[in-house]
C-alpha cells in the first residue's frame, strides 16, 4: 500500500509538472503538446484522488495518462534543434513515468481472498 501512496504523489508531481507546461513560456514543448500534456495532468490528478481511495479504475487512469504523457516526451530525442536541456527534462520525464508506474501498478491486482 505505502508503493501504490508512494507512486500516486510521484504521478501527481508529474501531473502538475505537466500542467505548467504550458505557462513556461518556452518553445519545447510546443504549445499544442503542451496543452495536451495539461489535460493529461489534469487527468492523473483528479485520477489519483480516486486511486487513493482504492478505486481501480482511476489507478488505470493514472497509469494511462502518465504513459500517454511520457510518450509525448519522446520526440524530444529524435527530432533535430531540440535544446540539450529539454532532452534531459525529457529522461527525466520518461523515467519518473516509469518509477511511478511501477509502484502504481501493483494497485491493479485484485486482493487476495480472505
Amino acid at each position: 500500500m505505502t508503493a501504490l501512496r508512494t507512486g500516486l504523489v510521484l504521478a501527481v508531481l508529474l501531473g502538475l509538472a505537466d500542467v505548467a507546461q504550458p505557462f513556461s513560456g518556452g518553445d519545447f514543448p510546443p504549445m499544442g503538446v503542451a496543452i495536451a500534456g495539461a489535460a493529461l495532468g489534469l487527468i492523473t490528478i483528479g485520477s489519483a484522488v480516486y486511486a487513493w481511495r482504492g478505486n481501480r479504475i482511476a489507478t488505470v487512469a493514472v497509469v494511462v495518462t502518465r504513459l500517454l504523457s511520457a510518450l509525448s516526451a519522446v520526440p524530444a530525442f529524435f527530432v533535430p534543434d531540440v535544446p540539450a536541456a529539454a532532452r534531459i527534462a525529457a529522461a527525466a520525464i520518461c523515467a519518473l513515468t516509469v518509477a511511478a508506474v511501477a509502484l502504481v501498478s501493483p494497485g491493479l491486482r485484485k486482493p487476495l481472498p480472505a
